[in-house]
């Protein structure tokens, strides 16, 4: 469901009860994508730090200079 902001202004609470629904609501100002609308209970998760420790390591030469090979490709 595409909505512009004065459709949405109009019609929230029907905006709203798609959203919870589980339909996708996107709210657009000239043309622009501004918001998308979701349940909270779907919003994504605050990530918590650390959280993937143990599952790789650094390699101890990770800030080491790179290769002449690869710099050219970057145009360096």
């Amino acid at each position: 469901m595409v909505a512009n902001v004065h459709e949405a202004k109009t019609h929230l609470s029907r905006l709203l009860d798609q959203a919870m629904a589980g339909e996708e609501v996107i709210i657009m100002r000239s043309g622009r994508q501004l918001v998308r609308l979701v349940p909270v209970d779907m919003a994504p998760q605050r990530r918590e730090l650390g959280s993937a420790r143990g599952e790789f390591t650094v390699p101890d030469d990770f800030d080491a200079p790179l290769p002449d090979e690869i710099l050219e490709a970057f145009g360096s």
